[in-house]
């Protein structure tokens, strides 16, 4: 079977990083092919499980190879959860309608939300979870977290999202701080496909 792995994301910070854990693999993570021409998921479902599943159930019926999507976000315990599954469209004002707003967009309206919490009760979460698909049906869902504050400030160049207000307290550093060897180790999305490589290892699904 082929070593090929795609990836049903726009997003090239995604795609860089998965690739480079995928490559200590030997598995080859790509786009799945012509992904900006084809009719997109919708994602809005209420659970990060529930997303990944529709999206890899979706873009798996396009290609024959194996498909992995994922659906991941920000949980603020301060702010009952959010972003949430609404992180990457936190700051756009329309549910589904319309671009996603940018980065830069959301971390502002997290930091105006958190403006008047203080530092101990400005937890975190990461969350991720990963759906592999192959022609419409499931061959493994995997997830993991990572658990953080959130600064008030960014900080680091690196990373994606909410990776420059992301604080790592083991490291000391912010996600955007680290690494892509450092993030993969550590971070919810890393964890999570190591999970999912570690399965098409193990059960040579692809060899």
């Amino acid at each position: 079977m082929s070593k090929t792995l795609y990836l049903a994301s726009a997003n090239p910070g995604k795609l860089r990083e998965l690739a480079a854990l995928a490559a200590a693999y030997q598995v080859t993570l790509a786009p799945v092919p012509r992904y900006g021409e084809l009719p997109p998921a919708r994602e809005e479902a209420a659970s990060f499980a529930l997303n990944a599943l529709k999206k890899a159930l979706h873009y798996s019926r396009f290609t024959d190879g194996f498909v992995v999507a994922d659906d991941s976000g920000l949980l603020v315990e301060a702010l009952a959860g959010a972003p949430g599954t609404r992180s990457a469209r936190y700051a756009h004002t329309g549910r589904m309608a319309g671009p996603n707003a940018t980065d830069e967009d959301n971390n502002r309206k997290l930091l105006k939300e958190l403006e008047s919490v203080p530092e101990e009760e400005r937890t975190a979460r990461y969350v991720c979870v990963l759906v592999l698909a192959r022609s419409g049906q499931v061959l493994g869902v995997f997830s993991d977290y990572c658990e953080g504050l959130i600064t008030r400030a960014p900080r680091g160049s690196g990373g994606f999202g909410y990776d420059p207000l992301f604080f790592f307290p083991p490291l000391n550093r912010t996600m955007a701080e680290l690494s892509i060897e450092e993030k993969n180790r550590y971070s919810h999305r890393g964890k999570a496909f190591r999970k999912l490589l570690d399965y098409l290892q193990q059960t040579k699904v692809v060899s």
